[in-house]
């Protein structure tokens, strides 16, 4: 926060979605010492109208929407401004990041996109096959925005959605530098969206609205892959919300969704293991 407080080029805000976790404008006061601006909403407007306020409310040339306690890293917007300088065509940069606990305790690396710094070859079918971008690591033109719209559709996976429609306009400049930091809750598990699949519903929704920015000729594939991934990550979710919370309904709600997305061999296999263990009440 400070890093980005010093810097005369940077305009800083912070929008409270109407939060009643304490005095958040004396927390940004403190911080920030005058640097840092507040807005807080009249009532909660969700995650989506919240994004849209964000937008609004910027001024700068380039947008970085940084949500919640996730952290960018020394170096992030020197080098998303070289990026951008770089590849002046990008209509967004990104860094590749790592994934941390509550505790700021490493989890794991994302997947490196590229060996160097460059512009993404073949980004809108890679991406469409699944998320690939957290929102921390992520710089986009204020242009880009203006001319594709706000965040709309779904309320989980909204990231995702913007920017495959991005993708299907501008390129993509990337660093394999790793100057961002996505924070995992372990309780997020036990969200409502999760509890009764509306995370897989909504992923399927994006799927449905993006489709039609992919060619053509492969279309069918790519959905195919997408739904091979998706079904995979509901069934670990299933698991885990077993194994974690011992909640059978919200397991099988994940499960529902997987068979929804492919429906093979291995899952039917896989989907009786977990059946049996949930009745016989086997971590």
């Amino acid at each position: 926060m400070h890093e980005i407080a010093d810097r005369e080029d940077v305009q800083v805000e912070v929008i409270d979605d109407c939060s009643q976790d304490g005095d958040m404008e004396q927390i940004v006061q403190e911080t920030g010492k005058g640097k840092i601006g507040y807005f807080r909403q009249e009532c909660n407007k969700g995650s989506l109208r919240n994004f849209e306020c964000c937008l609004l409310r910027s001024k700068g040339l380039f947008i970085h929407l940084l949500h919640g306690d996730d952290l960018i890293l020394p170096g992030f917007y020197d080098k998303m401004q070289e990026l951008f300088r770089n590849f002046p065509q990008a209509g967004a940069a990104f860094c590749r990041y790592k994934y941390i606990d509550e505790k700021g305790k490493l989890l794991y690396f994302s997947d490196s996109e590229n060996a160097g710094d460059g512009l993404l070859g073949n980004w809108l079918s890679r991406l469409y096959q699944r998320q690939r971008i957290q929102p921390p690591s992520i710089v986009v033109k204020r242009s880009v925005y203006e001319n594709i719209g706000s965040f709309f559709a779904v309320e989980y996976g909204e990231d995702w959605e913007m920017w495959l429609r991005i993708a299907a306009h501008f390129p993509f400049a990337y660093t394999p530098e790793i100057l961002a930091a996505y924070r995992q809750h372990s309780g997020s598990m036990s969200g409502r969206s999760f509890l009764k699949g509306q995370n897989i519903r909504d992923l399927r929704k994006v799927m449905d609205i993006t489709e039609k920015y992919l060619p053509q000729s492969q279309r069918k594939m790519l959905r195919r892959k997408a739904n091979n991934f998706y079904s995979s990550y509901a069934l670990r979710t299933a698991k885990m919300l077993w194994n974690d919370y011992k909640n059978i309904q919200a397991a099988k709600a994940q499960i529902s969704e997987a068979f929804l997305l492919r429906k093979t061999a291995w899952m039917n296999i896989d989907f009786w293991k977990l059946q049996i263990k949930m009745a016989l009440n086997i971590p």
